[in-house]
């Protein structure tokens, strides 16, 4: 199946899937949780990062929402970056980071990120509206010999550990946050199954779906799927997909060009891609941004068919997950 007609067959519009359990029946059912949401944006990429991140935070000003979220890849803690993140910091109401796989390039360490960015740690929880949000970080070292190579995608035994009696100390249906998929094979977390099935025995001992879903970034891409009734959502980047040095173009000029250089091995998307969240007692909500490629898509540029589950694709779909 050619990408345009498995996106126009399953992706773009509103998408509807059903859970088998009263979901959040636990929980107050007058509440609701309302976010924004981003992923990588890729400050040390794109040369309008932050013309990018600011109609993000514009848009975010006029909602009502209960926080704002990025899931990684946002920037380096470098000090030409302070004013990028100084309009993320501009929103008026609650923020929060999760850590990517990119923030340490350029020889910066974990801890240089979390200062920067004024985390209270790599990974953290907190309830909210009848909610328990937790963030994992995924870029801990796996001490396996057989570990993948390229940048560590691991949950560590510290940090499992930490999640388990997270988990055990809260009767709220949960929220869970990381940059790399618990859900995919190729990229994901090396440990996924692990985590998975750490959720699936609190859902089990709670005797309903305790742990609701699951969001994550890293992937650039649009999709959602469905393992032993919990929700892999993931949040496609505010920026590009990445294509790689066979399909570099230069797309914009080559002063952009020369000045960042690695923009000319992506297909930026035109507008900003982020989404707004809701999940109350019948439903999960999600509005997301429709773009376009910057110059010649991936289909004409004759790249690969990608995997049914990481569309190419320049949008965030609406979607409406009942319960």
């Amino acid at each position: 199946m050619k990408r345009r007609q498995f996106i126009q067959s399953t992706v773009v519009g509103g998408t509807s899937f059903i859970l088998p359990l009263g979901l959040l029946s636990f929980a107050d059912k007058k509440q609701k949780l309302k976010f924004g949401v981003c992923a990588d944006v890729h400050k040390d990429v794109m040369h309008d990062a932050d013309e990018r991140l600011k109609a993000f935070i514009d848009k975010a000003s006029i909602k009502n929402s209960d926080f704002i979220i990025q899931l990684g890849d946002f920037c380096q803690p470098a000090d030409h970056n302070r004013e990028f993140l100084s309009i993320w910091e501009s929103y008026s109401n609650e923020n929060y980071h999760v850590i990517g796989n990119h923030e340490t390039d350029g020889g910066f360490n974990k801890q240089q990120v979390i200062d920067f960015w004024k985390m209270p740690k790599p990974y953290y929880s907190f309830d909210k509206n009848g909610f328990h949000i937790i963030v994992l970080d995924g870029n801990d070292k796996n001490p396996s010999e057989n570990k993948a190579p390229g940048y560590a995608r691991f949950v560590g035994k510290e940090q499992i550990k930490w999640l388990t009696n997270d988990l055990q100390s809260t009767k709220l249906p949960c929220i869970i946050f990381s940059h790399q998929s618990i859900e995919k094979n190729i990229d994901g977390l090396e440990n996924r199954a692990e985590i998975r099935e750490l959720f699936e025995k609190e859902n089990q001992k709670a005797g309903l779906n305790k742990v609701v879903a699951c969001f994550s970034g890293h992937h650039h891409t649009d999709y959602v799927a469905e393992i032993n009734e919990i929700y892999y959502i993931q949040i496609n980047s505010m920026s590009y997909q990445w294509l790689g040095g066979d399909y570099k173009t230069i797309r914009y000029s080559k002063a952009i060009d020369e000045k960042f250089e690695w923009i000319k091995y992506t297909a930026p998307y035109r507008e900003p891609l982020y989404a707004f969240i809701e999940i109350n007692q019948n439903q999960l909500i999600i509005k997301g941004v429709k773009s376009s490629f910057v110059g010649p898509s991936p289909d004409e540029l004759d790249c690969p068919e990608p995997p049914e589950n990481n569309p190419t694709v320049p949008f965030i779909s609406d979607r409406n997950i009942k319960f």
